[in-house]
Parts: structure tokens; sequence; C-alpha cells
């Protein structure tokens, strides 16, 4: 049996992980010669490929001077840590892959501070050394302050550090003098990353993740920790809570290039999938039918956000969704945290909504982007920060928040920044920008980008990362204009936007259809108002100079999802079905949203 190496490859988001993946499944002869592979092969979900981020940890094996290498390619975003801290006890080492150019990012630190306190050796990649600007001595400098800051012990800061540029497909120990593949890599895994050790002993494999198959139904993905698995083996499978189920294992799979490859037999230290267990989660450890010893329990980390998910109740309701049932949206919540480790769902006083717990913006948008793609209808509140009371004082999560920004926009991102009761800590020269660096209230953070973009004319980078709980930092103001209603239902008409046009800007245009509630502007002013567009011109049969001018309508704000979800109040809803995303208020009629707004001034 050959030699297993098990390594993870964590990096910030777009440093480069996907593509290295690619160029080493391509070293190691994976495809044939004439097969059409496209780029970033593990990318292979549509949202995945549309963002041009990973969102789900993925795994495949190659096979280099005959040692087995499973590789697991992990998201780079902090609000898919879940899935980082999830896989990071299947390796034996990881590659942290780092832009030559950015320099160690928040996630980097946040990927890292996980392995490092899971006692994992690391190899640094210095990727993308052929961009201009780049520098990578400084980058290593910075790494290893990283990795001291850290606390890594004295063989972890013995790291090894290879250079080069995923894109070009090379990699060697200095970025002056380009090797032509990346073999050297390889060799340094070998080097420097432990052999999967082979514990004797009695069996146990920890489920890291699900996979699904139509035909098979769920398929539970662990690594071996100790003993062997073989087919038809009787198991008992220990419950997170410490509950034992007696099973057996059916089929027995091992990961091969980027498939599974049916097998009798499993090793320690293989990662392996297998089928026959009904009924088990992420974190359930299958172990000996006579003696069963349970693993200890993954540690996630907490969500920090939280909203409110209920049925779609506008007028519109069914008209594009085929799931649209209250019974639907809770069967489809509780089956993702199957697989969603870092999501959590508690049932609210009305049957109809879920409040869902995540780790931010992201996390929950890829959640609903899926759903609406499956087709269900929903509506969706105002993104809430989870409060804690710690030693009795009023906690909310405060988040490091990192933008690059030229120089002459600087100003106006710290002044954003700081109306949302943001502290600047560091502020320094990056090549030909400006690196900023704050910490600030999670809630503050909601609806930053889309003003940061603006006043930036499109030009800054952020990132951010979760820090702690600290006490409460006060009011935040929130969005300062109010917004255009519709009054009727219909279809919106040119004549009257264009009338209503200096009342400020529009969110639908000719031709949509409206109901009375929906959200189809934004105000000038900071209040609310009632509008109606569905008024057509009068036409008389009178011919007059001056009645028939031109009209010039601007064009109407498209959302994205998440800009939908960070756009909205407490008093409103984001309606999604799978064609459209609506905004509205939550009380359609006007005298009923007066007599709510008028019962909550009096609390």
């Amino acid at each position: 049996m050959s030699e297993i190496r098990n390594i993870a490859i964590i990096a910030h988001v777009d440093h480069g992980k996907t593509t290295l993946v690619d160029k080493i499944l391509h070293q190691c002869n994976l495809f044939r010669e004439n097969q059409a592979t496209g780029e970033l092969i593990l990318d292979n979900n549509d949202l995945e490929r549309e963002r041009g981020i990973t969102i789900l940890a993925k795994n495949v094996s190659v096979q280099y001077k005959g040692t087995k290498i499973n590789i697991i390619d992990t998201p780079g975003h902090a609000d898919f840590g879940g899935e980082v801290e999830r896989v990071m006890n299947m390796a034996d080492g990881v590659i942290l892959l780092v832009d030559a150019f950015e320099g160690p990012m928040p996630q980097t630190r946040f990927v890292l501070q996980k392995a490092i306190a899971a006692g994992k050796k690391a190899i640094l990649v210095i990727n993308k050394v052929d961009k201009p600007n780049c520098r990578p001595e400084e980058v290593h400098d910075n790494v290893f302050d990283l990795f001291f800051n850290l606390d890594a012990n004295e063989e972890q800061l013995d790291f090894p550090t290879v250079y080069g540029s995923s894109k070009q497909g090379w990699m060697g120990p200095d970025y002056k003098t380009p090797t032509t593949d990346v073999t050297y890599l390889l060799d340094t895994i070998i080097a420097n990353i432990p052999t999967a050790p082979k514990r004797e002993g009695t069996l146990q494999i920890q489920i890291t993740s699900l996979d699904y198959s139509s035909f098979i139904g769920r398929i539970a993905v662990g690594r071996i920790f100790r003993g062997n698995i073989k087919e038809n083996m009787p198991v008992s499978v220990v419950k997170r809570d410490g509950r034992i189920q007696k099973s057996r294992i059916k089929e027995l799979f091992v990961f091969e290039g980027l498939g599974k490859m049916k097998v009798a037999e499993a090793e320690t230290g293989d990662i392996c999938a297998f089928t026959g267990i009904e009924g088990f989660e992420i974190g359930d450890t299958v172990a000996d039918f006579e003696n069963p010893e349970g693993m200890p329990t993954m540690h996630i980390d907490e969500p920090t956000m939280s909203m409110l998910f209920t049925i779609n109740n506008s007028p519109f309701f069914g008209k594009d969704g085929k799931f649209v049932t209250s019974r639907h949206l809770r069967d489809r919540l509780f089956k993702e945290l199957e697989k969603n480790l870092a999501m959590r769902v508690e049932e609210t006083a009305s049957p109809d909504s879920y409040l869902v717990f995540g780790r931010g913006i992201l996390h929950l948008s890829v959640l609903i982007e899926t759903m609406r793609r499956e087709g269900y209808e929903l509506q969706l509140g105002q993104p809430q920060v989870i409060i804690k009371e710690i030693d009795g004082v009023k906690c909310e999560p405060v988040e490091v928040l990192t933008v690059d920004v030229p120089q002459e926009s600087s100003s106006k991102v710290i002044d954003l920044v700081s109306q949302r009761k943001g502290n600047l800590l560091i502020m320094e020269p990056k090549g030909d920008l400006t690196h900023i660096e704050f910490e600030i209230p999670s809630r503050g953070i909601i609806g930053l980008r889309n003003n940061v973009l603006t006043a930036t004319a499109g030009e800054a980078i952020m990132a951010h990362r979760f820090k702690d709980y600290e006490p409460w930092k006060g009011p935040i103001p929130s969005r300062i204009a109010g917004v255009l209603i519709s009054k009727d239902k219909g279809t919106a008409v040119a004549y009257s936007i264009d009338k209503l046009q200096d009342r400020g800007k529009f969110f639908v245009e000719a031709g949509d259809e409206i109901y009375p509630g929906m959200i189809i502007g934004e105000h000038i002013r900071p209040d609310d108002l009632v509008v109606n567009v569905c008024t057509e011109k009068q036409l008389t049969n009178m011919r007059a100079s001056g009645t028939d001018e031109k009209m010039r309508i601007v064009p109407k704000i498209k959302f994205s999802l998440e800009e939908a979800m960070e756009y909205i109040q407490g008093d409103e809803y984001v309606e999604i079905t799978p064609s459209f995303i609506r905004l509205r208020k939550i009380y359609l009629e006007e005298n009923e949203r007066k007599r709510m707004g008028k019962k909550l001034e009096a609390q």
C-alpha cells in the first residue's frame, strides 16, 4: 500500500487555491491528452462559477512518485469558516497560499489560526509572483510575523517556502527563476508533510462531510483515524450527544482523481466515503461494533447574524415558484442543517416564520440563492446581529475590516466607516494603494460595501473577519433616505415614472408588474412617499405644441441579492422568487403602516 499524505489548501479569497489544484491535477496526468477540462475544475457548482469563489470544501487525490496525496480545497471567505473548521481534522498539514502583492489578508489570518490551533505543519506558497508591483520577500516576512503572532510552535515556525505562479503553472525555490511545472511543490509536500499515521486498534472515523447521489442517497465522508474499514462491516455510530446506534457499511469508496473508486477495504489515514448508515450527522463517529469509542466533537465557531425567513404572502405569491408553503420552507431549512454546521435554525411564535443564524450576509445569501434556484419562494427580514450578555454587559460582535483603496479616496472611506462606529487601527501605503484597517461592529458592515464602492468609484477592495464580542458601541445611523411606495396594483407606465423622477431614483421600469406596498424607488427625502406609477397619459384629440415632449427616463437601479438584504430596514421585507427580487413593506396598506408606526413610537 502506498504512503498517504493528507493536505488542505488554505488562503484568503481569490489568492489562487482552486487554480493551483487545477495545475496539480494536470501535472499528475489525471486527464487524457484530448480531454477538455476547462478552468477551476473544483468550483463545480453554478454559484461558485458565477461568483468566482469556493463555497464548499472538496477533496481530490493524485498519485505522485508512489505516494497518494489527498488534497482538500477549502473556501477562503470567513463567512464559510465552518467549512474550513470541519475539514481541518482530515489533514496532516496545510499549504498556506498567499498573494505576492497583497500579502497576508484577514482571511489568511483566520484560516491559519485554525490550522495552527489544530497543530498542523504548514508549507508557505507565495503565489502570483508574475504580477507587477509584487513583493515576495516582504510578504514572506509578514507571514512569518503572522505565524509568530498566532503562537505557532518551533516546528510550525520552521516552514518551507515555495514561490510560483499558479496561473502560469510553475512552482520553484526562487521567484526570480521560473521553473517549468509544479513538481517542486509536490516534492516539498512529500518531504515536509508527515505521512498519515498508522494507528493500531479498533475502527474510528469522524464524519466530516456529506455527499449525495440521486442513485444511492446520502454518502458519509471522513478520514480513517484508526483501524481499517471494510465492505459489509458491522459498525456502531456514536452520535454527538453520546447515543450509540448499530449499523452496517454497505459500499466503500476512496477518492481517486476527481471521482471515487469502489474498494473492498480502506486503511488508516486515508479519506474514504461509504454508504449504508442511516440518519448520520457531521461530527458523528463511526466506531467498532463491539467496543465503540467516540471522538471529540468538532468545535465550530458560533454564528454572528440572524435573519427572519418567512413564506411569501405578497399579492404575487405562487406565480413564479414551485415551493411556497411553510412546510416546504421548514423541510428545506432543516435539511440544510445536516451539512452546514455553522448555521442554526429556530422556530418562532408564527408557524410561517423561522429565524436562521449564520456567519454573515454572504453565508446566508448563498443558501437563499440556492433555494430560489431550486424553485422556492420566500421573504426575508432585515439582517440582525446576535447580541450576548457577558458578565452583565450587553455585547455585540466586532470585526476587523481591511480596505485597500487609491490614496485620493482614503479620506472618504475613513469618513464612512467612522460614521458606523469604526476605529482606525492601521493606515499604510501598499504599492499604489493605501491599506486601511478598522475595528467595526458587525452591524456597521451591513450596507457599508455599496456606500464604499460608490464613494471610491468601485476601486475599493474590502475584506472583514470576526474578532470577538465587545461591549455595545451605541446607535449606528441606518439608511438616510426614505423610499417610494406603490399605491396601486398594475403595470408601471413610462409616462408616470417620467413625471416622478424628481422625487427620487426608481427600482422599477416601464412594463414591470407592481402591487400596493411594494418599494419601487428611493425618495430624495428621509420620509417615505406613496406614489402612483400606473397612470396612463390622458389622450385628447387636440394637437398642441409642447404636449408631446420626449421622455428621458433614468435606467432603474438593479439590486443583487446581497445588496437587497443590506438595503432593507426593520419594517421591510425582501421578496425572493426564482425570477424576481422585490422589496416591500411588511404592512402593505398605508393606514396599517401608520397605525403600526404609532404603536412602535408609543413603545
